[in-house]
Order: C-alpha cells, then sequence, then structure tokens
C-alpha cells in the first residue's frame, strides 16, 4: 500500500512540474565523481518529462588549478576571488571547460544543450580599499534570449563569466549566477548540487521548526529560521558550525525564496538520483528552503475524500481507526482537519460536536513516513484549540491502541457514562474502546 501511495506521489509531481522551470548549480566537485554522467542522466530524464531546465556550472577549483598551472598569481578575500585583469583569458578558459564537459555528457545522452553568455556584468571595483580586479558582479539576465533557447529545446548553460555591455568579462560567482538567473525565470526551483551537501543533526543542531526526514537530515527550513540554525550552530558551546559554503548556500537560496523562486534545494552529489528524488518526493533527499506553503493544515474538501481515505486505510487494517465510507465522510467534511504537502494529504483529524456541549477527537491518522516531523501532536493541538472556541466543556476521543498517546495531551481514563448518548449507542463491547476525556 505504501508503494502504491509513493507511486501516486511521482505521478502527481510530474503532472505538477510539467513546464516547470528548474536552475541548477554544479559544484565543479561533482565533475570528478563517479556519479557525475549519473547526474547528467537524470537531467536528461527530468528534461524529457516536459521540466524546463538552466545548468550553472561551477568552475572554482579548476579555476584555481589552470592559473597555478599558468603561475597567474590569484588569493580570496570575503569568498571573492582576487586576480589580475590579465588572468581572465585563463579563467575563461576554465570555466568554458567545465560548461564543455556538461554540454558533452548531455549530448552522449542526446539532449541538446547551448553554452550562452546571457550574464549582463559590471565589476566590483574597489571595496574598502580593496581593489577586486576581474571579479565581477551580475548586473542583469538576458532573459530574453535565454527563454528562446529553452523554447527552441535547448538546456542553456552558463558559464560563470559575464559581459560588460562593450564586450569586458567578469568572473563572477556561479552561486550569484544561478540566484539571478532562477530570480529572473521566476523557477519554481533552484539546485544547489555538490558533493557532501547533506545537512544531518549528526553534525548540526537543528530549531524544532525544521522538517527532518526518518534519518535525521533537514528535510526542509523556512526562511524565516535559517537565523536561527546559524546561530545554533554558531555558538561558542557548539563545535559544529556551518561551513562557509553551507551558510552561503542557505543565505543564497533564502534570498531566491524572498525574490519569487518558488523553493531553493541543496543536495548532495554524492547520493545517486538525488535530484529526481527531490523533485518527485515531499522530503526529497536533500535540504529544501522555502518561504511559505510547503505544508499546513486546513479544513478538508470533498477533493480530499479519496486522500483521506487511502491514509486511514493503514490504520484501518491494524485496527486502530474504525473503517469510514466515502459517504461518511462527505457528510462530516466540515469537521475535518487535513494536513497538506505539495497536494498529497499526509494527515488528519475531525472534530465532532454533541449537543451536551461535548466534542469527540476523532480518526486522528499521520502518514508514517511524517510521522516524525511532529505532525501529530501539532493536529491535536489544533483540534483542542477549535473544542475550546466552540466553548466546548470536554473532549474525549475513543481508542483501542494509543491511550498513552492520547493521555500525554491531558486526557483521562473515563468510562461509558461520560460520553454523549448518540456516541454510546455506537459503542460495542466487541471493539472494547477506551474512553478518555478532558476538561476544557
Amino acid at each position: 500500500m505504501m508503494q502504491t501511495e509513493r507511486v501516486r506521489d511521482v505521478l502527481r509531481y510530474i503532472k505538477k512540474f510539467k513546464g516547470s522551470t528548474i536552475v541548477i548549480r554544479v559544484d565543479d566537485d561533482v565533475f570528478d565523481s563517479p556519479l557525475f554522467s549519473s547526474h547528467m542522466h537524470d537531467l536528461a530524464l527530468l528534461a524529457e518529462t516536459g521540466i524546463r531546465t538552466v545548468i550553472i556550472p561551477g568552475a572554482q577549483n579548476h579555476i584555481s588549478q589552470v592559473l597555478d598551472a599558468y603561475k597567474v598569481g590569484w588569493e580570496f578575500q570575503d569568498g571573492i576571488r582576487i586576480t589580475p585583469d590579465a588572468a581572465m583569458d585563463f579563467i575563461k578558459m576554465a570555466a568554458f571547460d567545465v560548461s564543455n564537459r556538461i554540454m558533452s555528457r548531455l549530448s552522449a545522452e542526446h539532449m541538446n544543450a547551448v553554452i550562452g553568455n546571457w550574464v549582463r556584468a559590471r565589476g566590483r571595483g574597489v571595496v574598502n580599499g580593496v581593489d577586486y580586479g576581474s571579479a565581477g558582479v551580475v548586473e542583469k539576465i538576458q532573459k530574453e534570449s535565454l527563454c528562446r533557447a529553452i523554447e527552441d529545446g535547448f538546456i542553456p548553460i552558463i558559464p560563470c563569466i559575464g559581459w560588460t555591455a562593450t564586450g569586458k568579462p567578469y568572473n563572477i560567482s556561479s552561486t550569484e549566477i544561478a540566484v539571478s538567473t532562477a530570480v529572473a525565470l521566476k523557477a519554481d526551483k533552484l539546485f544547489f548540487l555538490g558533493c557532501g551537501n547533506t545537512v544531518s543533526i549528526d553534525e548540526y543542531q537543528m530549531p524544532d521548526s525544521v522538517a527532518l526526514s526518518p534519518e535525521g537530515r533537514m528535510a526542509a527550513i523556512a526562511v524565516d529560521d535559517i537565523d536561527s540554525f546559524l546561530k545554533l550552530n554558531q555558538a561558542v558551546e557548539n563545535p559544529r558550525c556551518p561551513t562557509l559554503e553551507l551558510e552561503d548556500l542557505l543565505i543564497q537560496g533564502r534570498d531566491a525564496c524572498i525574490k519569487g523562486v518558488t523553493r531553493a534545494h541543496i543536495l548532495d552529489a554524492d547520493i545517486d538520483g538525488v535530484m529526481p528524488a527531490e523533485i518527485f518526493s515531499e522530503l526529497g533527499s536533500g535540504t529544501m528552503i522555502y518561504r511559505n506553503n510547503y505544508g499546513d493544515f486546513r479544513t478538508m474538501t470533498k477533493d480530499d475524500i479519496a486522500g483521506v481515505l487511502s491514509l486511514m486505510n493503514p490504520f484501518v487494517e491494524e485496527g486502530i481507526l474504525l473503517q469510514r465510507t466515502s459517504e461518511e465522510l462527505e457528510q462530516q467534511v466540515q469537521d475535518f482537519v487535513v494536513y497538506e504537502i505539495d497536494g498529497g494529504i499526509r494527515a488528519c483529524g475531525a472534530l465532532h460536536a454533541y449537543p451536551e456541549g461535548l466534542g469527540e477527537i476523532a480518526g486522528i491518522a499521520v502518514d508514517e513516513a511524517y510521522a516524525h516531523m511532529g505532525i501529530g501532536p501539532k493536529l491535536m493541538d489544533l483540534l483542542i484549540d477549535r473544542a475550546k472556541k466552540a466553548d466546548f466543556s470536554k473532549i474525549f476521543v475513543l481508542t483501542t491502541k494509543t491511550a498513552d498517546w492520547f493521555e500525554r495531551f491531558g486526557f483521562k481514563l473515563t468510562n461509558i457514562s461520560e460520553m454523549p448518548s448518540k456516541r454510546r449507542e455506537k459503542w460495542t463491547e466487541k471493539r472494547g474502546s477506551k474512553i478518555l476525556i478532558r476538561s476544557l
């Protein structure tokens, strides 16, 4: 059953992202990875599903190697490479070499790619007395010509080079180009693909608000929580400070989302299939940065009934929940709350009203794959708050196997006489549900 739901998720995401735009910044350490060809194959598969893709290759390591080989001096200042203007020919050589490697690999996958100069640049100049020489910043992405290349069926590859209106080249951060491109195209996703990019609870302290995968990976973080994550891990007593690269990716991803990119993702290129797994599943395989609407509670609608029944089914089979029909759920649709992630129903619960001023919390179900995210307790808090606003004097639950869990929320065992008469008629000794109640 769980496998069937995952297949449905993939089909739903293929439909959702067909025709969408994804900008991918690829670190140059990926080119030396044994999984490089696999990642390029995945990119080709994504393009075949109708996803529009733009690639920005990083070239930092390769540029360093070329400059050292030709004995050209360079240094980093606040993460920016400083070289004399004469170094630009060598920087262009390195940047276009990694771009050509991607184009060649995509060509082997029978995909049409094109390398282009879609970045209008200006020099960084002198900042606080430091002359940044050949280092530049993005002034403008040539959106119209870039979109034409995409519409013509090409995968654009943008080197980490920009040109001024008079044709002078500058070396620009591939991360900056990726963010600027994603913002200009109003991309649905921005990927940062690099080796070792897993953000795990084994290495970092996590704010309570982040979404964790079952194995402890930070699956999702809201833009408003990034500062909290950075501060938490930069504390003196915590030796596991984020690397400057991870800090930059989180900040750049946050800025992209604030400027209109739907989601930004930090992906570990050491994981085979990391890109399709991130796109076609809700918990993905990397770390997603989002502004809003990742997952939210809302009142159930009739369109949700099939998803709710599918969610409940494993709990019905275990004897935890009673069997419900589509007709019953349709009659109680306003009583139910669902938790939705990207169109998939991952939790549900109901608050039923009775004439005696009592409320019943029922139908609590949380997808097993998402139980670690704390959705269940949040759902209970929401239903209890609704009961208080409805001026119920007490709320009760019936359960066969989860009494201990409900006791965490202040419920206490009671007997059948505490239930409303209408609900008492449905209780059976054969099922033997325990009755718990809580005063409000």
